[in-house]
């Protein structure tokens, strides 16, 4: 049996540009040296857009159960059996309700151990959240199901953003910090910069919240009361140096942000907008504290380019290696202790194909 690691795919929304992205990046079989796919949608489905991408000649071994999976080939785990009416780039509930099939299924499988990590394709939230069925994002669901801690990280080679507040209004965010939260997403982030990334002694840089990180008070008292006295805590323990809070204006502006391993950004739009202006094609969203490795492209259904094969494939192949990456890492980090070595990520740009 082969050692590569097994990779669950969820498929996402099918009337978006996640099936187009996912097909695009196993397209060059060469990803069987390095990880076992298993995608997750149906037969159907998948034969629809292989047909519309003119991609007939890509071969899978369709399954039923994850025990079926063939570790030399790039495998279609059939979710349901019933046609499906694909309309690419329009929003429907239909839709959510398939893509949650397939991300709880594939979820099931990596929380039994039998995936070692898993890749999901962009969704559509509001399509998939239902008042029986709550859903603000794959990472709050994902540590629900896996009763984790979880912290958004958007990364590529240069650059790792993780947030303290993930998918809530703008409104809440304030009352949604407090000294221990804060305390807690700098030791989480912290431990996953040593065990995800091998950086034994990670330096973090937090933002504020308000302009120019609240002025000493006069724009806003939360980097007084809550941001300061949080990082100011940790200080006296030699594994956690965090440093801030920051403008976040003039810390990436000014390229500051380089000067440090990781930056904990207050709010999503905080630190989505500079890492997307920085990396929009080779970034990668990775959920940190789960107890299995997840990454998804940082890029959403992009509707209205779904069905016209025009979507860019390159930030899901570098999530699907990032994966691959992340999984070595932790081995290497759990066998080595405290002291992991650096990551070496794997070279991606063999798999960079025009499309």
């Amino acid at each position: 049996m082969s050692k590569l690691p097994v990779i669950g795919i969820s498929i996402g929304d099918l009337n978006s540009i996640a099936p187009e992205v996912v097909l695009k990046s196993l397209h060059d079989h060469r990803i069987l040296d390095y990880c076992v796919p298993v995608i997750y949608a149906s037969v159907k489905a998948i034969n629809f857009w292989k047909k519309l991408l003119n991609l007939s000649d890509l071969q899978l071994n369709y399954i039923r159960s994850i025990d079926q999976v063939n570790h030399r080939k790039i495998n279609l785990l059939s979710v349901w059996e019933e046609e499906v009416e694909i309309k690419p780039g329009e929003s429907s509930e239909l839709m959510g309700n398939y893509a949650f099939l397939a991300l709880e299924a594939a979820c099931t499988d990596v929380l039994s151990g039998q995936l070692q990590g898993l890749v999901t394709a962009p969704l559509n939230k509001n399509t998939v959240n239902r008042p029986d069925r709550p859903f603000s994002g794959h990472t709050e669901y994902l540590a629900e199901r896996a009763d984790a801690q979880s912290l958004m990280v958007l990364s590529n080679e240069d650059l790792r953003v993780a947030l303290i507040t993930g998918h809530i209004p703008i409104s809440e965010v304030a009352g949604k910090l407090s000294i221990e939260g804060v305390k807690q997403k700098i030791k989480l982030f912290a431990k996953a910069l040593k065990s995800d990334f091998g950086i034994n002694h990670p330096k973090i840089g937090v933002l504020g919240l308000n302009p120019h990180a609240g002025d000493n008070g006069l724009l806003g008292k939360e980097e007084l009361e809550i941001l300061i006295p949080a990082i100011d805590s940790l200080s006296e323990d030699p594994g956690y140096l965090a440093m801030g809070p920051y403008p976040a204006d003039g810390f990436f502006g000014s390229g500051q942000f380089k000067k440090f391993d990781g930056i904990l950004a207050v709010y999503h739009d905080q630190g989505l907008i500079p890492f997307k202006s920085l990396a929009f094609h080779d970034g990668v969203n990775i959920t940190c504290g789960l107890p299995f490795v997840r990454t998804s492209p940082d890029h959403g259904t992009a509707y209205t380019i779904a069905g016209k094969n025009q979507a860019n494939p390159e930030s899901f192949r570098n999530a699907l290696f990032s994966a691959i990456d992340l999984i070595a890492q932790r081995r290497r980090s759990e066998e080595i202790g405290a002291n992991p070595l650096p990551m070496t990520p794997l070279k991606r740009e063999r798999f960079r194909i025009d499309f």
